[in-house]
């Protein structure tokens, strides 16, 4: 079908103020479909892989349907992983930033207490790990009643990692009267009968199979030793001069090593794997999306709902363990309207596996030779487009570069309010009510999303500005 301009879909100017930041253009085939008939509220089982742009499909309906004057949940998005979960609420977030859409992520392994003092206050938008989202509605920190949304991503993985029951257990807890949407890149019949039962006369909607998102992707492979792996990738990487690539290992151990030994060579690169805390975790992926580096070492926690702008090449140091695991990881590159590379690296015991997978796939992986000294040396001739040389600032980097949190030494318990800190920044000269963002008022401290590059500004007046009457501490938020 022919790919909508947002433009003619008649949203908000802060709805296409963000989505025209985020470096959208036209829609994507699952946006086109999905997103006039989510402004008409109606339910919608929409088949679709990752990698589609299904998060904008059903994010920018919902941001723009949302009523930001209303205090309680409007909206609740669930998710398999805690990874995934951060991803949509980032989305939503910036989608809904000129609107002043509060958006709240809850999921396990993150204290409960702070999830829930978040959800005592105006959060427009929920999105959940099923497990800690039931635990929330069940204690009554999680409010329901005013839920007119329920959108349930990868559907498939929810079941497989056997979370049915919980999302069936949410669903319980809902209103009937609700727009249901559910996003699944495969319809098991576990998913086929959940529809039926909680859904009302769903619209389906297909948008891509799965061997249509393995042919985006070039795909080849080398036979090496184990002990020459190193080698190899280094040669990979100065012929194929990737501008942002994953590389996949099965171990976190692995991973470390990796990355010890690319760091000495001087890489921009870093790591990710189950292992780390949450926060380095989270920290780590927003550096790789805004290209503060170019080389993301990982385990397959990254593998699964992680969407990253232009990422032109994966490299499975590794090859996973498991036949979905290698779509999984193959799916990062090749988003929405690009397309992307996987090199993979078997050892001769590993071959028939590789087997395996192109079974799975339907498709033929491309064997390669070992790259040759000349193949290199002609590499070599352009040293301007050497790996770590052509840093390339993901989409989305300008919004986030517009937007200054600032953090304010004052809360509730000096009685401040959203409308002092409102007087307060618009009497500083060159600011305006619009240039404000999310105000985030905590017990003791506040946080401020000022908008449109004003950041700077807002900074520095506030230094002699007054808030209840008193100078208060005023400083540029840490990330």
């Amino acid at each position: 079908m022919e790919h909508i301009n947002f433009d003619s879909l008649e949203l908000s100017s802060e709805i296409l103020k963000a989505i025209k930041g985020l470096g959208f253009n036209k829609a994507t085939e699952v946006q086109s479909q999905v997103i006039p008939l989510a402004l008409q509220y109606k339910d919608m089982i929409v088949k679709s892989q990752t990698g589609s742009g299904k998060t904008a499909a059903f994010g920018i309906p919902v941001c723009e349907a949302v009523n930001i004057e209303s205090k309680e949940p409007q909206v609740l998005i669930l998710t398999p992983t805690r990874e995934l979960c951060m991803q949509v609420k980032n989305d939503i977030s910036n989608i809904g930033r000129f609107k002043r859409i509060r958006c709240s992520a809850i999921f396990g392994k993150q204290p409960y207490e702070g999830q829930a003092r978040e959800l005592k206050q105006r959060v427009h938008i929920v999105v959940g790990t099923p497990g800690r989202t039931l635990d929330h509605i069940q204690r009554g920190s999680l409010v329901t009643s005013n839920i007119k949304y329920l959108i349930i991503d990868e559907a498939d993985k929810m079941l497989n990692m056997g979370f049915i029951d919980q999302v069936e257990g949410i669903i319980k807890a809902l209103k009937k009267e609700r727009a249901t949407w559910l996003f699944s890149a495969t319809m098991p019949a576990e998913i086929v009968q959940l529809c039926e039962k909680h859904m009302n006369n769903p619209i389906n909607i297909e948008v891509e199979s799965k061997n249509t998102i393995v042919k985006k992707v070039k795909q080849c492979w080398y036979q090496i030793e184990e002990e020459n792996k190193k080698d190899l990738l280094k040669k990979v990487l100065s012929i194929e001069k990737p501008d942002s690539c994953i590389i996949f290992c099965n171990t976190k151990d692995k991973v470390n090593s990796l990355l010890k030994y690319m760091k000495d060579k001087g890489y921009s690169c870093n790591s990710l794997h189950g292992g780390m805390l949450q926060k380095d975790r989270l920290n780590i992926m927003d550096s790789f999306k805004l290209g503060e580096f170019e080389i993301l070492i990982a385990t397959d926690v990254a593998a699964r709902g992680i969407d990253i702008e232009n990422l032109t090449h994966i490299i499975n140091y590794d090859l996973p363990e498991e036949k979905e695991s290698y779509v999984h990881r193959i799916g990062r590159t090749g988003r929405a309207e690009n397309t992307g590379k996987a090199i993979t690296f078997a050892c001769p015991n590993e071959i028939n596996f590789l087997k395996e997978i192109e079974e799975y796939i339907q498709y033929k992986i491309d064997k390669k030779e070992l790259p040759t000294r000349a193949e290199i040396d002609e590499a070599d001739k352009n040293p301007d487009k050497k790996v770590n040389k052509n840093l390339k600032v993901k989409k989305g980097a300008s919004l986030e570069k517009d937007i200054t949190k600032i953090y304010i030494g004052a809360g509730k318990k000096k009685k401040v309010r959203a409308g002092d800190i409102v007087g307060a920044i618009t009497s500083i000269e060159g600011v305006n009510a619009e240039n404000i963002g999310i105000i985030d008022i905590q017990e003791n401290f506040s946080y401020i999303d000022i908008l449109d590059g004003k950041g700077s500004i807002v900074l520095e007046g506030l230094k002699t500005t007054t808030i209840k009457g008193k100078i208060v501490r005023v400083e540029r938020a840490a990330k």
